[in-house]
């Protein structure tokens, strides 16, 4: 039996959508399904571009700001940099699958959770996101109506918020056609923006910079190791489910290739983002997004046209990484169509309270969440990676992958016992938690599927 049969042995799944892409030119905007990807709608530079507007998030620059006083310049930029390679390598192993197979996270993640247990890190996965998402959106309204207020004196930030919630449900329907001419349009004024604001920084406060932030001694110790992990933990979600990116990527890429492309991609808007924040926040110690992008600027026009990127930037990122996620989450757990299913993330997305986060002290309180939610992420990455390259030798069946009644039904025991066991040692060491959670979940889940008879089922 093919994969695709196996799909359609499935009743849960709508095949409609995946037969017309095998057959068609290609999927229509809106057009998404769990069925292995047949029709690849992204090369090399629109994966690269997707993947460069889809980083700009406003979560690095809280974190930039939070290492104020910590590290030095030269220390923040190598712990960006070292976060942002551990990040390009580990997207491209657990991207593997998703490459080669056409399948998605909520599909991949069966084979070592089972097909009830993989609600599980599913969850994990969704929460981040979701709060994310609302943490974004109200960034974004709060610069547009920073805007409406410099050029025409109006200001409802809670108006502006729940307009701009809307618009980014609709962009979200229209699906991985539509997220992937988004990014691609934006990508050029996304880095010129970025570019253009990082020299403005230095120009304004470079003699506060060298002060505040150069000649200061910093620490190489566990505080650094730790940085690392902040700007790690901003894409720790998307090393999860980067399999719901790589199955839209065209086949012919290698491994080095796709490690670059992520790497280059990463860290270029990671590093613009992670460094303005150090220096405006070093300089004037302003926390707050919007004033501190308002600052970077000495003029009105320069000004409205940064807080417009701003707005941006969160759509790109919004768009990518912290919907499609939960929205996958809910078309397998629940089995709501796509459309249904965005538009249930993005009213999720009101019930986070975002004016709750952007506050003084939300650089210190975002922190914290990165390694609490790091904690959990870093566990099931270790096992889908041991699992699909250890255990499975990066042979998967689609057809166990979608037979609810197959060898993978109900809950692996292996894999919550340690996912369990990671999360004990990434609270034993809570500023490097994804680090600290990969060796004991990975060689507990590996002995366990070898030796537990429980698990015998699902090494099949």
């Amino acid at each position: 039996m093919s994969g695709t049969q196996s799909v359609a042995a499935d009743s849960s799944y709508d095949l409609k959508a995946g037969q017309e892409t095998i057959a068609g030119e290609g999927k229509a905007l809106g057009e998404e399904s769990l069925a292995p990807q047949k029709q690849r709608i992204m090369g090399k530079l629109s994966y690269y571009f997707a993947w460069t507007g889809g980083c700009v998030s406003i979560g690095t620059f809280t974190m930039g700001s939070s290492v104020v006083g910590t590290l030095n310049l030269l220390q923040a930029t190598l712990a960006i940099a070292i976060g942002c390679l551990v990040i390009a390598v580990a997207l491209m192993i657990n991207g593997a699958a998703g490459y080669k197979y056409g399948i998605p996270f909520m599909v991949q993640i069966r084979s070592s959770f089972g097909f009830a247990g993989s609600r599980l890190p599913g969850l994990v996965r969704a929460l981040p996101a979701v709060v994310w998402y609302g943490f974004q959106s109200w960034i974004g309204a709060g610069a547009l109506n920073a805007v409406s207020e410099t050029l025409f004196g109006y200001s409802n930030l809670v108006a502006f918020f729940i307009g701009f919630q809307l618009l980014q449900i609709a962009l979200s329907m229209l699906g991985f056609k539509g997220i992937k001419w988004l990014e691609n349009v934006g990508v050029v004024f996304i880095l010129g923006s970025l570019i253009y604001m990082f020299f403005s920084v230095i120009n304004r406060y470079g003699s506060a910079i060298t002060e505040q932030l150069v000649n200061i001694e910093g620490t190489w110790g566990m505080p650094f190791w730790g940085a690392t992990m902040l700007f790690l933990g901003i894409y720790s979600t998307m090393m999860l489910n980067v399999s719901d990116y790589s199955r839209e990527h065209t086949k012919g890429t290698g491994s080095s290739m796709l490690t670059t492309i992520y790497a280059f991609s990463i860290l270029p808007v990671t590093l613009f983002m992670g460094l303005i924040g150090l220096m405006v926040s070093g300089a004037t110690g302003v926390m707050d997004p919007i004033q501190v992008f308002a600052n970077a600027v000495d003029n009105q026009l320069l000004m409205v046209i940064t807080l417009l990127f701003i707005a941006f930037a969160q759509v790109t990122t919004n768009v990518l990484n912290n919907v499609i996620p939960p929205t996958y989450v809910l078309m397998d757990v629940f089995k709501a169509p796509f459309k249904l299913a965005t538009i249930l993330v993005g009213l999720a997305a009101f019930a986070t309270f975002p004016w709750e986060l952007v506050k003084d002290e939300s650089a210190s309180g975002l922190q914290l969440f990165v390694q609490i939610y790091s904690a959990f992420l870093g566990p099931i990455f270790a096992i889908m990676v041991v699992d699909y390259f250890i255990i499975r030798k990066r042979e998967l069946s689609l057809d166990n992958l979608y037979d609810p009644k197959g060898p993978y039904a109900g809950v692996n025991p292996a894999a919550i016992v340690a996912a369990i066991a990671g999360l004990a040692a990434a609270f034993s060491f809570p500023a490097v938690s994804w680090y600290a959670s990969l060796i004991p979940a990975g060689l507990t889940y590996y002995l366990l599927m070898n030796h537990w008879s429980a698990c015998a089922r699902f090494r099949q």
